[in-house]
Formats: structure tokens, C-alpha cells, sequence
């Protein structure tokens, strides 16, 4: 009687044994990294919206529950924190003063820096290296060794006690962060781009803002939220030049909460915020162009 043999496993299309065993070993491995991975994530997650819940929980509680009950949950929440900012310590006026003082800031040093560096990349000129690390240099300077000539100065131009001239002076340290960053970028364009839009006739200005900035928005986006960052939470100079309450920006009008050794944390961390919302918003809408914006200029065109 003839006997059959079981055709091999190729034949049949199934994976033999110790194939399985390597693909559920793999499938395992695959898996414990990916739980590893998101366990970090959540890990990472965590450490950095605590913080911020930790704020927002504190503002909604009253001095009896921040010093004798500390809780993670407020047992009794109360919206008495912001009416104080809001209603009497007029803290809307601190914050519409830094709306408008990093807003022109973020618009001026933009202008300024975006033809600052476009001479340096494009231009060829003596000493453009050495141009281009003194701006560096400049921005790397402590401002508290700066607001003792910039105090005479600005007494001199008679822009003290003004958002006029807390505009000015925020444009000493953000021009040239702007102009070093914008090199990058601008770098990472092609010359060759504006070379035939000049060809085809147009001027190297022209070149500028038909071809290079449009190309460059990521960047220009990224630089833009950094200065407006920098200018919202800027303290020294304000501190130093800003005397009048109505013309307080909001890190100045946190200061002032601040009397002696008593810490009023529920306003305080009330302040913090609204103070952090514009801010939050902004990086929110514009992530995508901050993502884009960090790695344009990483590669030279």
C-alpha cells in the first residue's frame, strides 16, 4: 500500500516552525519597543503639562486652600484671582502694552534683519565674516551691561517711560539674533533662483521679496515667534525704564505682585496664565511653520 509524505512547508505556502518562531520573537520585540516609546512619551508628557496644570490649579484657589490644604484638585474653585488682576490691578492694560511693544518689535526686527541678511549672504564685501560674528557677538552681550549707556541714551532721545522707547530698545538684542538666524535660512536658497528672476529683469530687490522671502517663510515664521517670545517675556529692561502703572507690560505686572516677602501665589499664578495663553495660541497655530522653520537653514543650498 503506497504511503503519502506531507509536502514541505514552501510548498504549501506556510512559514515552517522556525519561522514562526522568529516572526513572533520580532513581533514581540516590535512591540515592547513601542511600548517603551509611548511609555516615554507619556513620561515626557507629563513632566511638561504639570507644571502648567500645577499653575492653573493654584490660580483657582484661595491663600486658605494654597497654604493648609495643598491638592492637586481644588476643592473649592473660585474665579476671585482673575477678578482681582482684572478689575483691580488692571492687568488687561499689562497685557495690551506687551501685545503692542512685541508685535512691533517682532515687525520691525523682521524688516531690519531680512535686509541685514541678505547683504551677508549675498553680498561680497570685505570684512562680511567678521560683520556677521560681531552681530552674533552683539546678541551674546549680558544685557545688564547694557542698560547703563542705553539709560543715557534713551534719556538723551527722550524716550523714557514709553513703549516707544521699550520698542527700541527690545530691537537691540532681537535684530541681531534675527539677522544670524535669517543667514541660515536665506542660505539654504539657491542663488541661482534669483540670478534668472534678475535675467529675466528683475532688480536684486525685487529678487528679494518675490523670490527669497516667499521661499524663506518657514523661517522668517520661526524667527518671528522667537522675537515675539523674547519680547513678551523680557523683564530687566522694562523694570528699569517703565515708571508709569499704565504703561506696564506683563512680566512687570507680575513683578509688582510681588511685595516685600509675600507672595500672593493665586494672583500671581493667575497672571502666569493669561500671561502664557497668547503665547500658547501663537506656537499652536504656527507649529507647523516652526518645525519647517528650525530645519531650513541646517542644509546650505
Amino acid at each position: 500500500m503506497a504511503t503519502t509524505t506531507a509536502p514541505p512547508a514552501a510548498a504549501t505556502g506556510q512559514p515552517s516552525g522556525r519561522l514562526r518562531s522568529r516572526l513572533r520573537t520580532r513581533t514581540r520585540r516590535n512591540l515592547l519597543t513601542l511600548i517603551a516609546v509611548y511609555g516615554l512619551m507619556l513620561l515626557v508628557a507629563v513632566i511638561v503639562i504639570f507644571p502648567i496644570y500645577w499653575m492653573f490649579s493654584i490660580s483657582l484657589k484661595l491663600p486658605r486652600e494654597i497654604y493648609r490644604l495643598p491638592a492637586l484638585i481644588p476643592q473649592n474653585p473660585t474665579w476671585d484671582n482673575y477678578r482681582e488682576l482684572i478689575n483691580e490691578r488692571g492687568y488687561l492694560t499689562n497685557i495690551r502694552n506687551s501685545i503692542i511693544v512685541a508685535s512691533s518689535v517682532t515687525v520691525v526686527s523682521l524688516l531690519i534683519s531680512s535686509f541685514a541678511a541678505y547683504s551677508i549672504v549675498r553680498f561680497r564685501y570685505r570684512f562680511r565674516g567678521f560683520v556677521g560674528r560681531l552681530i552674533l557677538l552683539t546678541y551674546l552681550t549680558p544685557g545688564s551691561l547694557l542698560f547703563i549707556p542705553l539709560s543715557i541714551i534713551v534719556a538723551r532721545l527722550n524716550l523714557g517711560n514709553s513703549l516707544y522707547g521699550l520698542v527700541i530698545l527690545y530691537l537691540t538684542f532681537s535684530i541681531p539674533l534675527s539677522t544670524w538666524l535669517l543667514s541660515g535660512y536665506f542660505r539654504s536658497v539657491p542663488p541661482d533662483l534669483e540670478e534668472q528672476a534678475m535675467v529675466d529683469g528683475t532688480t536684486q530687490l525685487g529678487a528679494l521679496f518675490r523670490i527669497l522671502i516667499p521661499l524663506s517663510l518657514p523661517g522668517l515664521a520661526a524667527v518671528g515667534i522667537f522675537t515675539f517670545t523674547a519680547a513678551w517675556n523680557e523683564l530687566l529692561f522694562a523694570l528699569i525704564f517703565i515708571t508709569s502703572e499704565d504703561l506696564r507690560t506683563v512680566p512687570l505686572g507680575l513683578q509688582y505682585l510681588i511685595t516685600g516677602d509675600v507672595l500672593l501665589w493665586g494672583p500671581i499664578m493667575a497672571g502666569a496664565v493669561l500671561a502664557a495663553l497668547p503665547v500658547m495660541v501663537l506656537y499652536f497655530l504656527a507649529q507647523r511653520f516652526m518645525v519647517q522653520g528650525m530645519t531650513a537653514g541646517s542644509v546650505k543650498g
